[in-house]
């Protein structure tokens, strides 16, 4: 018996719009008495992600990335040091209503001294600081791109991509803020400061 692409609860494919959108963002990390640990966003639903998000008109890649991420983190410009030579991408399809939507991302690395985080509560739920091991460990599975880029950063950190000028943070602790994230305390994030 042949199916019907009117079956309850699924719309015709036909009847899907595709809609394609670039946005922009960056990986941050930051050096502390335990290691690298890299910044990740918390969205309900278990979802870990990198501050990043839609261009405004005029805007070039790289300053969508440094807006999105003040609107998102509260780090500014100048408390973000720049790594060169870096450009990660993920590519996602999802559909929203009617809509099927692809996604592509351009992830710029930045190293920042700031462990303080200002999230912005109409878009995420909380943050955390995550050494590589418990950052890849938290991404859920289906996120695998996500994990990706990691691993693409931090395999540049540690391969010297950070050559000249670049801050460190000697003695620094965690810190962890996770309003409204499911679980508990990732393992190896302590969260005094």
């Amino acid at each position: 018996m042949q199916r019907s692409s009117h079956e309850k609860g699924s719309a015709p494919p036909s009847s899907l719009v595709e809609k394609h959108q670039v946005v922009a963002g960056f990986v941050i990390f930051r050096r502390t008495s335990d290691g690298i640990k890299f910044l990740l966003l918390y969205k309900r639903g278990n979802y870990w992600n990198f501050p990043k998000g839609h261009f405004e008109e005029g805007e070039t890649s790289f300053t969508t990335a440094l807006r999105e991420t003040e609107e998102e983190t509260g780090i500014r410009r100048s408390e973000l040091h720049i790594v060169p030579n870096f450009r990660a991408y993920e590519r996602f399809t999802f559909r929203s209503g009617r809509e099927r939507v692809h996604d592509k991302v351009i992830l710029f690395l930045a190293e920042t001294r700031k462990a303080d985080v200002r999230i912005a509560p109409r878009e995420h739920s909380g943050f955390a600081w995550f050494l590589y091991e418990d950052a890849v460990r938290i991404i859920p599975k289906k996120y695998e791109v996500t994990k990706r880029v990691l691993k693409q950063a931090y395999d540049f950190i540690r391969k010297g991509g950070l050559r000249g000028g670049r801050p460190h943070q000697a003695g620094a602790h965690s810190h962890v803020s996770r309003s409204g994230a499911p679980g508990g305390q990732p393992t190896g994030v302590p969260s005094g400061r």
